[in-house]
């Protein structure tokens, strides 16, 4: 089973994701702001993060930022998940690090496909 670090503070997309990937067959963990994520982050190991931008206390970019920079966690794939949608968005998501831009409302479809391709399951 693939271990799922969701790093969201909006309940309901947490409730809504995380059902659907647990029912897929992922062991999801739940990170509500952006220093939490850092620090689930590298205690669990998790096969993936998926990471929002707007998060309190660190954002997304500054927490995909200190997970790529740790040699412990710079390994793991994160996918930013945003309702920031326009090209510069997704830029600068990459540049923070992400390995991939998923834009909300999260087309689950779309998101399985990139999952796939992170060997996720």
């Amino acid at each position: 089973m693939s271990k799922i670090l969701y790093i969201e503070d909006n309940e309901d997309n947490i409730f809504m994701l995380s059902m659907f990937l647990k029912r897929k067959g992922y062991e999801v963990f739940i990170a509500k702001d952006g220093q939490a994520g850092v620090d689930q982050a590298k205690t669990l190991l998790p096969d993936l993060i998926l990471m929002d931008i707007g998060l309190p206390v660190l954002d997304g970019y500054a927490a995909t930022q200190q997970i790529k920079k740790d040699e412990k966690t710079k390994h793991i794939p994160i996918i930013i998940l945003t309702a920031h949608a326009l090209s510069i968005d997704k830029e600068k998501a990459l540049q923070s690090g992400a390995d991939e831009y998923v834009s909300k409302p999260v087309n689950l479809q779309v998101l399985m496909k990139v999952l796939e391709k992170f060997n996720a399951k």
